[in-house]
């Protein structure tokens, strides 16, 4: 079993990566995509998404990070991922996912999935242009506006060469609303003979068993799931590892409310992030990336709503800075 992290564009950037590797149970990260739009990027665009290039391709907490590359023009996403591979990174991910209005207008993610043609030739320049020992491996929806040609696409990825798949149980048209079409992820890992990855809607233990147990797929991907609670990786991996069944077969599950990582334990881990931020973001962006975590972790910790209260009107990163200081040290 595999747990991967994913790539979400705007949120889990290098910064929170870095977090939240640290915490463990990870096993490897996919970045935020990387736009190839006709030309030869210098390696500074790609060590300004992925600054953990310069880490032989690991996080702090020498988890690996696989780059992910966007766009349509095979034979230059080709060229970048070879310059990828001479920068020293772990494998080579390929965007057929993301489904921003502006992404999709330009001919890219998700609206690839329309030309199953396509995206065989893209996976196929890509494979033949880096090492045959780096790994190279996509990541979809099950459609664009529908799921007809899921099975096409996966067979396409799979014949090009890809080493893996990923696979986002919705379409675009279906955005980020519940549910995860689980079932139908399944239909699409029977169709291939290449490991299949399941991602969408997994925000606890019970979900990640129950993700497995209806789509057959032994690794998962995380995204928000693991932003609302840091400790989700680990504690399915406890889970599996533990043993986590009952007697006739039935999946159990930790009782919700009680995260693995305590808020005490996460307080650090959010000073450290911030302080992370203001090396890298402009100060008048500073507070709303602390205040997006702290809106999803929400979802996980009663504390988080009243951090999130205590900090909600406040833009000040010195006066962020103080009450930061001050919730660390009352512990």
């Amino acid at each position: 079993m595999q747990l991967l992290m994913a790539p979400m564009e705007g949120l889990l950037d290098h910064t929170l990566r870095d977090v939240l590797t640290r915490v463990g149970g990870v096993d490897r990260c996919v970045s935020e995509f990387i736009r190839v739009t006709g030309t030869l990027l210098p390696p500074r665009a790609f060590e300004r998404v992925v600054p953990e290039l310069r880490r032989a391709s690991r996080t702090v907490a020498g988890v690996p990070v696989r780059p992910q590359l966007l766009g349509s023009d095979p034979a230059c996403l080709a060229d970048n991922a070879a310059r990828l591979a001479e920068l020293g990174a772990e494998g080579v991910d390929l965007n057929f996912g993301c489904p921003a209005k502006t992404v999709n207008r330009h001919r890219g993610g998700a609206v690839l999935l329309d030309e199953p043609e396509l995206v065989h030739a893209i996976v196929a320049a890509v494979r033949q242009a880096v090492p045959r020992h780096l790994p190279v491996s996509a990541k979809m929806r099950l459609g664009y506006q529908d799921d007809r040609q899921a099975e096409a696409c996966a067979l396409a990825i799979e014949a090009a060469g890809a080493s893996e798949l990923v696979v986002h149980a919705r379409t675009k048209a279906h955005g980020y609303r519940p549910p995860a079409y689980w079932d139908r992820l399944a239909e699409v890992r029977a169709a291939v003979r290449l490991p299949v990855v399941a991602n969408g809607e997994i925000w606890s233990v019970h979900d990640a068993l129950r993700c497995q147990a209806v789509t057959g797929c032994d690794s998962l991907m995380l995204g928000r799931g693991l932003v609302a609670d840091p400790g989700l990786a680990l504690a399915i991996r406890a889970a599996l590892v533990d043993g986590a069944c009952s007697a006739d077969g039935r999946f159990l599950a930790p009782e919700p409310g009680n995260p693995l990582v305590s808020w005490a334990a996460l307080l650090p881990l959010l000073l450290h992030f911030w302080q992370a931020v203001g090396l890298r973001v402009a100060p008048r962006h500073r507070a709303g990336r602390l205040k997006q975590w702290l809106h999803y972790l929400r979802r996980t910790y009663p504390q988080a709503q009243a951090a999130f209260e205590s900090v909600r009107t406040i833009q000040d990163p010195s006066a962020i800075t103080q009450w930061l200081h001050r919730e660390v040290s009352s512990l």
